[in-house]
């Protein structure tokens, strides 16, 4: 992986926090649904991003990072859901929503900005 991607590097390390998660929500609280749920979505971002990575060509490109944010505000959603029904602290919760959010931020500016491109070279 290169170190000057940011977007990947981050997303790497965010799908690491979801897959420690999940491995504390089957061991600790015995949840297996939900789990798989956040298992899912969380790591499904960094997947998507490095797919995008590989594009073969700008829309290709746009259409991955969008799946990436989707995959990403879908996790929140889980993050939550975790918090609000006490399989998670508010502590946690902060702490990985933190990331969360960061990575919703750069999806949302890359996307932005390559479909600005994308229609500016039109």
């Amino acid at each position: 992986m290169k170190d000057d991607n940011v977007i990947q590097s981050k997303s790497e390390d965010f799908a690491v926090r979801i897959v420690g998660l999940y491995k504390y929500l089957i061991r600790e609280k015995t949840e297996f649904v939900l789990s798989k749920q956040i298992l899912r979505s969380g790591t499904s971002v960094g997947a998507n991003i490095n797919e995008a990575l590989c594009a073969i060509s700008k829309k290709d490109f746009l259409s991955k990072m969008h799946i990436a944010f989707k995959e990403c505000n879908e996790t929140k959603y889980w993050i939550n859901l975790l918090y609000r029904t006490d399989y998670i602290t508010e502590k946690e919760k902060e702490s990985i929503l933190t990331d969360c959010d960061e990575l919703l931020r750069l999806l949302s500016s890359i996307t932005k900005s390559t479909a600005s491109n994308l229609i500016s070279n039109s």
